[in-house]
């Protein structure tokens, strides 16, 4: 099935303005390990101020709580790739990588408890190469699940380790500090924290039917055990998430 990236032509602001969309890529299936990824477009970005209706002013949010820790955020084994910490400040905070992810993965398990599924043990090495995937799309200016060397999720994975038996991803793509559309209705809403954008990120996925099904164990593959996630974030806000989920041997 086609693959498309965000169109080439022009700069970064007019690439990273999407339709909300659903993509599902497909089935990849490597031996006895299953590989699939399901990719969500961004959400639209508004320039100026004549693009919205109603200009609704807001106080601005508190600042972000204190994370949740994660057991091994440098894991021994990460993949050579990963950029490490990135962070760009707004107005209320400075928003960091690490606190994202960490953010996000607490948010996927009360999702997931509120559905009767066990908790995802924090995997430092599975989201190092989500992290090093977030970094690559950034870079190189792409927005897939295959990268231009033709490397899938569980190719990239297993470059670095080889303990999980089955394999998924979910990825995202977004801004912080300008205007986006809500995931799953038509509100506005800019993120200014990391657990603002953490949650965001999460209702992205929550609120395509592909990625929910990954999270919440609904696409006919393997039950998760333990996943990782990694986040992006440019100089110029525009942030890349990727989630991966494995089972383990």
């Amino acid at each position: 099935m086609e693959r498309r990236s965000p169109d080439g032509d022009g700069d970064r602001n007019e690439r990273a303005v999407f339709r909300s969309a659903i993509r599902l890529l497909g089935t990849v299936a490597l031996i006895s390990v299953l590989a699939f990824g399901v990719v969500t477009l961004a959400p639209s970005t508004l320039e100026t101020v004549s693009d919205v209706d109603v200009v609704d002013v807001r106080e601005p949010p508190d600042p972000s709580s204190d994370p949740p820790p994660v057991d091994e955020h440098t894991p021994a084994v990460t993949d050579p790739d990963d950029p490490g910490v990135s962070e760009y400040e707004t107005d209320v905070e400075t928003i960091t990588s690490d606190d994202v992810e960490r953010f996000v993965h607490a948010e996927v398990n009360d999702r997931r408890a509120d559905h009767g599924l066990e908790a995802l043990e924090w995997d430092g090495t599975v989201a190092s190469v989500s992290r090093a995937h977030s970094h690559d799309m950034a870079d190189r200016e792409y927005f897939a699940h295959v990268n231009p060397d033709d490397e899938g999720p569980y190719d990239r994975f297993s470059a670095v380790d080889d303990y999980c038996r089955g394999y998924g991803e979910n990825i995202a793509l977004t801004w912080v500090d300008r205007p986006v559309e809500r995931p799953g209705d038509d509100d506005i809403v800019e993120y200014h924290t990391a657990e603002g954008l953490a949650t965001g990120l999460v209702d992205q996925w929550m609120n395509s039917s592909a990625h929910r099904d990954a999270i919440l164990e609904n696409h006919g593959g393997p039950q998760w055990d333990r996943g990782g996630v990694g986040v992006y974030i440019a100089d110029d806000g525009e942030v890349y998430a990727s989630h991966n989920f494995c089972h383990e041997w």
